[in-house]
């Protein structure tokens, strides 16, 4: 029973979770070791207020509510996603029974563990000062991928962000001339935004699965209103209106396993219809990595869609023969994953108008690719990317890069280049030459997430000066993985000619107390007609305004 229990649990939960001791999985959920009998949002984990509010013991019948209907039991959790199957709901109980007893100890050694997670017992934690002290606006920054560490020269930390308060008196640093004030308290847990054409900003609340419409005041200084455009959608993230344009008639949301759209004219605030099914499924394969990103082609012929890995790493990929991975590539490109991650871990390309039957990889091993954007000069696809973890503090850099249609960025087998990953020493050694390194790549278990290009013509009353005219900001969602924080913050990617130059650069900071501790976690930004640059922070549940007034 164990044994079935955790390979249900390993493929649907453990990128989030893990019921190991001192091991807490992906991190993006808290530890479930035995959990079982405690009252809910007990353990040490930045939990939402509506379950730490909500009075629950997790008992057998409790936990079997709770799983099949999540939202249901805890409307405002960010567990949206139920286990339907009763059987599955069953076992996973038994498992976690089970655990509370200490059964787990002595028979998990024959699992390996979660995600590959195995440092050496002697790999000692990183000494000196964190780099986040550092931190300034203006702080040039270069990982080179030439000098990386070995695998597990440092133990694989534990260290994930519980946001703080905002301590007394402290500022955001942003460089001279710009200053940053709050644009809005009134969302919650915001992610992606974008722009409409008549200044509108559309907002995904990824967790609540609501679409809002902000409508900034006059000065641009904070929202007339916000209005639900949609909800009841599973997990929205990525938003595009189509076509591009002065008078798009859609809105396309991409939810965690499916595409919808929405008939609109510019100036609506709330969906006119119920909306359209676009893609029906992404990928035969659900759990893990949960948002998606799209955007489209400038002609409006192609739709991108990102979707991100089930799992870490892959450590329990069946095995194929030669001739068998050649005939999956041969239809899906090099290096495309199977079994539990097909269709994962890549950028999938449509037909606009037939999206249906003309379903297709774009490129392939990038691990999770949160921030998907079209460089508007060059017309480049970028990704913005999360990647794998428990290999040590300074592996493996997550990064953002322009995406060539059938490249491969090496997950799960290798990482920045021809570096094999040591839980796949062997495995395919025919990939060797053929992995493309990322352009810009940041800090190890900085967690990415975001990409805008600041525009090239703005002449908005807080238009950024012409030295930003194309270049990227990206947005550094902040570590886990890592003994010593890092991220946090927005940093700016230099373009020359359209190319990036390798380098970021710090532009907004101070997110992390004397302590270390984060008081937000900074997560999407989007320009305003009058050049602001607005950035959501689903930690502390607000949205900020960045001007340029020198």
């Amino acid at each position: 029973m164990l044994a079935y229990s955790f390979s249900f649990f390993s493929q649907q939960c453990a990128l989030c979770h893990s019921a190991e001791p001192g091991d807490n999985g992906g991190a993006q959920g808290p530890q479930l070791y035995e959990f079982f009998g405690n009252p809910a949002a007990s353990s040490a984990f930045n939990y939402t207020r509506a379950l730490s509010s909500a009075g629950l013991t997790w008992d057998a019948a409790t936990l079997d509510n709770f799983l099949a209907a999540p939202t249901s039991v805890v409307p405002g959790t960010s567990m949206v996603i139920p286990v339907q199957d009763e059987e599955s709901r069953a076992n996973l109980i038994a498992y976690f029974q089970e655990l509370s007893k200490g059964t787990f100890e002595e028979e998990a050694p024959q699992f390996g563990g979660f995600g590959g997670f195995g440092p050496p017992p002697d790999a000692e934690p990183p000494e000196g000062d964190p780099d986040w002290i550092n931190d300034r606006p203006g702080r040039v920054h270069r990982v080179d991928l030439d000098n990386l560490p070995e695998p597990y020269e440092t133990a694989s930390a534990v260290n994930f962000p519980q946001v703080a308060s905002r301590p007394d008196g402290a500022e955001l640093m942003v460089p001279d001339g710009f200053s940053v004030d709050t644009f809005t308290t009134d969302v919650q847990a915001p992610r992606a935004m974008v722009l409409a054409p008549n200044g509108d900003i559309f907002l995904a609340e990824t967790q609540s699965g609501r679409i809002k419409v902000m409508r900034p005041s006059s000065d641009y200084n904070s929202p007339d209103s916000i209005t639900v455009f949609a909800q009841g959608l599973l997990q929205p993230l990525g938003i595009a209106l189509y076509p591009q344009g002065d008078n798009p008639q859609w809105v396309y949301i991409a939810e965690t396993n499916r595409v919808i759209r929405y008939p609109y004219q510019v100036g609506d605030t709330v969906a006119r219809d119920i909306p359209e099914v676009i893609i029906y499924q992404l990928s035969p394969v659900g759990g893990g990595h949960y948002t998606r990103d799209l955007a489209f082609s400038p002609d409006g012929s192609r739709l991108y869609v990102s979707i991100g890995s089930q799992t870490n790493v892959q450590d329990d990929m069946p095995e194929k023969s030669a001739a068998e991975i050649a005939a999956w590539e041969a239809e899906r490109g090099t290096g495309a994953t199977w079994g539990t991650e097909e269709n994962r871990a890549a950028i999938m390309v449509f037909d606009v108008g037939n999206e249906e039957t003309s379903a297709r990889m774009f490129a392939s091993g990038i691990r999770n690719c949160v921030g998907l954007t079209v460089q508007p000069e060059t017309s480049d696809v970028w990704c913005t990317v999360n990647e794998r973890d428990q290999l040590g503090d300074d592996l493996v850099p997550d990064y953002s890069s322009r995406i060539p249609e059938g490249s491969f960025f090496g997950w799960p087998w290798y990482y920045m280049g021809d570096n094999e990953d040591p839980r796949h020493a062997g495995a395919r050694p025919d990939l060797v030459g053929k992995i493309r390194k990322p352009d810009v790549p940041y800090t190890a278990h900085s967690a990415a997430v975001d990409l805008e290009f600041y525009p090239q013509s703005q002449q908005g009353s807080s238009a950024f000066p012409d030295e930003y005219a194309g270049h990227g900001f990206a947005v550094l969602h902040g570590s886990w993985n890592r003994a010593h924080r890092t991220g946090h913050k927005v940093v700016r990617l230099p373009i020359e000619d359209g190319v990036p130059t390798g380098e970021y650069i710090d532009f907004l900071v101070g997110f992390i107390d004397e302590e270390g501790n984060p008081w937000g976690r900074p997560v999407a930004t989007v320009v305003m007609q009058d050049g602001s640059l607005l950035l959501s922070d689903d930690g502390a549940n607000i949205i900020y305004r960045v001007s340029y007034n020198p």
